[in-house]
């Protein structure tokens, strides 16, 4: 029960790696919100993780919606232990592409929702956090390297990895902890958005060749390494990143 009696609020926590950690989180004793914009899997969302958490529909890149989640929070729960700020990924009507071909509501659909959101996530959340607490960033391994198509992405992903030591230097005085944790390919429902339902064991297999642990995560991979984060083992963790990705960013397999 690493995180017994600790108040939490994971954003994006209705599907997908989101939605792991929130199961981690509640295998550790922590109660708190869980943040999605899709009624549906928010509802099914709170109904699996039981009476300890509650859901919020919120736009992450709407500032009175953040105000709102950390002040419905705290009436119901007190003050914020720990926060992670793990919304974003692709948008829905915009494009990931090229940059011959993104367009400048593109780009600011990306930037929006993969980093000013998380900038202002925290400045929101402030007020009802408690001295001491552990920020989460979810970053990617796409802060590190380049992929197709994905270069603003990856610039907003590099600039969150960059928001855990700037962040954490700005709340040192409050020993508020931030830290960034940085997925790999993991095994979510994202791979529907982009891909046609017969492609998706291929591509999927397709990605189990090159990570040196021989599989793809799971949200419950990062779930974990994110309960490490939040609870106090890892007091003397301050404005770093954890990979998790099998190896993918660190060694080359040939076959």
């Amino acid at each position: 029960m690493k995180l017994k009696n600790k108040v939490a609020v994971i954003t994006g926590g209705n599907s997908g790696i989101g939605f792991g950690i929130a199961e981690a989180f509640r295998n550790e004793g922590a109660s708190g919100t869980i943040v999605g914009r899709n009624q549906e899997t928010l509802d099914r969302s709170v109904t699996a993780l039981g009476s300890d958490f509650i859901g919020i529909n919120a736009d992450v890149t709407k500032f009175e919606d953040l105000e709102r989640i950390f002040k419905n929070t705290a009436e119901k729960f007190g003050l914020i232990d720990t926060i992670v700020v793990n919304a974003g990924g692709a948008v829905e009507g915009a494009q990931m592409a090229s940059i011959a071909v993104t367009t400048e509501s593109d780009y600011d659909h990306y930037m929006n929702l993969n980093l000013k959101s998380v900038y202002f996530t925290i400045q929101k959340a402030l007020p009802y956090l408690k001295d001491g607490a552990s920020i989460v960033l979810i970053g990617s391994i796409a802060g590190h390297r380049a992929f197709p198509g994905q270069s603003v992405y990856a610039a907003a992903k590099a600039a969150v990895i960059s928001f855990a030591r700037g962040f954490s230097l700005d709340l040192l005085d409050r020993k508020i902890r931030v830290n960034v944790l940085s997925p790999g390919t993991i095994d979510t429902p994202v791979f529907g958005k982009f891909l046609a339902p017969e492609h998706i064991d291929h591509v999927k297999n397709l990605w189990v060749d090159i990570i040196p642990a021989g599989r793809i995560g799971q949200p419950s991979d990062i779930g974990n390494a994110a309960v490490f984060l939040a609870s106090d083992e890892s007091s003397f963790v301050v404005g770093t990143e954890i990979i998790s990705d099998g190896g993918a960013l660190s060694m080359t397999i040939l076959k």
